[in-house]
């Protein structure tokens, strides 16, 4: 499987299947499933009104996505957020590509405008924690997107901040190790802020925005104590991207046997 895509969605089921069947994480439900349902109908009919092919992978990766990381008991809201992720690719655009990670966008946006929705604290033990950062470390080495380069540098500067806030405050280091053990966390760094199709194409220009994304989620989470400080960040910072590009033009990024305008997907 040459296209990273097909790993991202066999990660991400597997996750979803070992979170309902074993751990039965509370929060995933019924009205889960109109998730991929939403997402899957929403991407079929944006499809026929651009006149591009059905594809049904990123749709997939969406609806996985917001079935592990936005709970809620209402039908509605959920079904707003599969049309907010699929609606934003094909709506949002600047030079010929969506603005935002629709998965992203989506938690965002009914996150602030319902209190009936919340973000998964991302909280299922070390082990499930460990066996998934191996399996996401194993998708970037073997199947990485040439931009593993930003979950790298999130990554290293996530930790550099909340390790330096423990050492700051006397804090022993076992509190921000426990604050890293976030399967949350680690959708967002392998699967958001990593998205090929948001990021800045020069590699100097991504590592910045990683640190930036970094910098003001950090910010929004321990001085304005924000829990989805990072979440909020990449959408803040999204509208940079194409500025980015401007300034430093790099060669762009196409998923693995690209149709002429499957760059929407």
């Amino acid at each position: 499987m040459k296209d990273p895509r097909h790993w991202q969605i066999l990660v991400l089921s597997g996750l979803l299947t070992y979170a309902v069947g074993w751990l039965g994480i509370s929060g995933i439900g019924w009205v889960s499933l109109s998730y991929p349902l939403g997402a899957l109908a929403f991407q079929w009919g944006f499809s026929r009104w651009a006149r591009i092919p059905f594809d049904p992978r990123s749709a997939l990766i969406s609806s996985f996505s917001l079935i592990l990381l936005l709970h809620t008991h209402s039908l509605g809201w959920a079904v707003l957020a599969a049309g907010i992720a699929i609606g934003s690719k094909f709506l949002l655009r600047v030079d010929g590509r969506h603005l935002f990670n629709p998965t992203n966008l989506a938690i965002v946006i009914v996150l602030l405008l319902t209190d009936r929705a919340w973000l998964s604290p991302g909280q299922w033990g070390q082990g499930t924690f460990l066996g998934f950062a191996a399996v996401c470390a194993g998708l970037w080495v073997l199947h990485h997107t040439r931009r593993g380069d930003v979950t790298v540098a999130f990554g290293v500067a996530w930790m550099a901040l909340i390790f330096g806030r423990a050492q700051w405050l006397g804090d022993p280091w076992s509190i921000p190790w426990l604050q890293l053990q976030n399967v949350s966390l680690l959708i967002f760094a392998f699967f958001m802020i990593s998205d090929p199709m948001t990021l800045p194409d020069r590699r100097l220009a991504r590592i910045g925005f990683a640190l930036l994304v970094a910098g003001v989620g950090y910010v929004l989470q321990y001085h304005f104590y924000i829990n989805e400080g990072p979440f909020y960040a990449l959408a803040a910072c999204a509208p940079l991207v194409p500025l980015l590009n401007r300034r430093w033009p790099g060669e762009r990024y196409k998923w693995p046997g690209l149709f002429h305008q499957e760059v929407i997907l």
